[in-house]
């Protein structure tokens, strides 16, 4: 028989952000009744999450310190012209920690996986099997909502970890290797080394269309493997993605589809660097702010979600302006030239920028000099974006 469970919080989809929304409450208000809804039987799914030193501030940092897999010290980028290693810290996240965590913290009842959801509201949750879940409030972290709402170009990947028997070499996080042939956009391989042994070769592109051909990108992995030497490689993880690259749209319309008066987190509240895709730092600060709340009701969660959300896509536009002119000014085989040029400016600038937190200086030293993109189109392009 369908059943009535109630609880103070329901917390709809089990990823990165919904987890660390009930992680946080639930470090700062233990006697809260938190309840983690999850349509697969995983937490977090199958990722890597990774972020810079200055994306997390140090009051948030209890938030994510205790799913951290692996952290390095410095970080590389190679371009064609420029290579350079950055004094700046990197981490990684990956999902069977944060599914570990979330089952050793919360109580068993609080950790619904496997629960389809046909639909919630600010106090109640509906799901497939007839149960229903009535809640003090609630907050909707499915992962993306109508993107048609949106503008602009993609982020894709596809990563393999692989083993590499004889060892691979490679001392630190490269987070852009740009000097692959210039293929579907932008293109880059980013690779994490975890062990001597073992490391996660991404194979990344800014384009215009968000199809993703994984069979013919596992051969480019495959082939960049046997450029650097690494024989008898074997292939012990495997993941995918698409991301928006956001240089434009309606947020209002953007959050209304993802449901009405609900409260939201996540990519389905637009929380995500709209040049990078990069969605952890947001998810830590909600998880923070909403964790020191007095008020969880559903109308006062889904009033301190929309503002956070709504002042974050004011406060980006920016690199949304940056996203345009990458996209519409720039040739695709020539879009590296942005990236490489933006490498050249200072470490500092350059952790603010990921960090979506570029000072008026910062962005002026960004458009100052001679631009990597012609002048005509770069001009056209804002023009057609205002």
């Amino acid at each position: 028989m369908p059943a009535t469970l109630k609880c103070d919080l329901a917390i709809v989809g089990g990823g990165l952000a919904g987890a660390l929304i009930a992680l946080a409450v639930r470090a700062r208000h233990p006697g809260i009744d938190v309840r983690l809804v999850e349509a697969s039987d995983r937490i977090g799914g199958n990722h890597f999450w990774s972020f810079f030193g200055g994306d997390v501030a140090a009051r948030d940092w209890p938030v994510i310190a205790p799913i951290v897999s692996h952290a390095w010290p410095t970080y590389d980028v190679h371009f064609p012209a420029h290579a350079r290693t950055i004094d700046q810290s990197y981490f990684t996240v990956r999902s069977h920690l944060l599914d570990a965590q979330v089952r050793a913290t919360l109580p068993h009842r609080a950790v619904m996986t496997g629960r389809q959801v046909l639909a919630c509201s600010p106090g109640a949750v509906v799901l497939a099997d007839g149960d229903r879940l009535t809640a003090t409030g609630v907050i909707d972290a499915r992962g993306m909502a109508d993107t048609a709402h949106l503008k602009g170009g993609w982020q894709k990947f596809v990563g393999h970890e692989v083993h590499v028997p004889a060892g691979h070499g490679v001392a630190r996080p490269m987070v852009m290797d740009a000097t692959v042939p210039q293929l579907d956009g932008y293109r880059f391989v980013y690779l994490l080394p975890f062990t001597a042994d073992t490391l996660l070769v991404e194979d990344t592109y800014y384009s215009d269309t968000p199809a993703l051909d994984e069979s013919l990108i596992a051969a480019r992995i495959a082939d960049y493997a046997a450029a650097k030497g690494w024989r008898d490689t074997k292939v012990i993880h495997r993941e995918r993605g698409v991301l928006p690259v956001v240089s434009g749209g309606d947020f209002d319309a953007y959050w209304r589809s993802g449901g009405e008066r609900v409260a939201k987190a996540g990519v389905r509240a637009g929380l995500f660097h709209p040049t990078t895709g990069y969605s952890l730092p947001d998810a830590v600060r909600l998880a923070a702010l909403i964790a020191r709340a007095d008020d969880l009701s559903g109308a006062a969660l889904h009033d301190l979600t929309f503002r956070y959300a709504a002042r974050s896509w004011r406060d980006r536009g920016f690199y949304r302006m940056l996203d345009l002119m990458l996209f519409k000014a720039a040739d695709p085989d020539q879009r590296y030239r942005v990236l490489e040029r933006f490498y050249r400016l200072s470490p500092g600038l350059v952790a603010r920028f990921y960090a979506a937190r570029s000072t008026p200086l910062d962005k002026m030293r960004v458009l100052s000099g001679k631009p990597p993109v012609p002048v005509g189109r770069a001009i056209a392009a804002l023009g057609a974006g205002a």
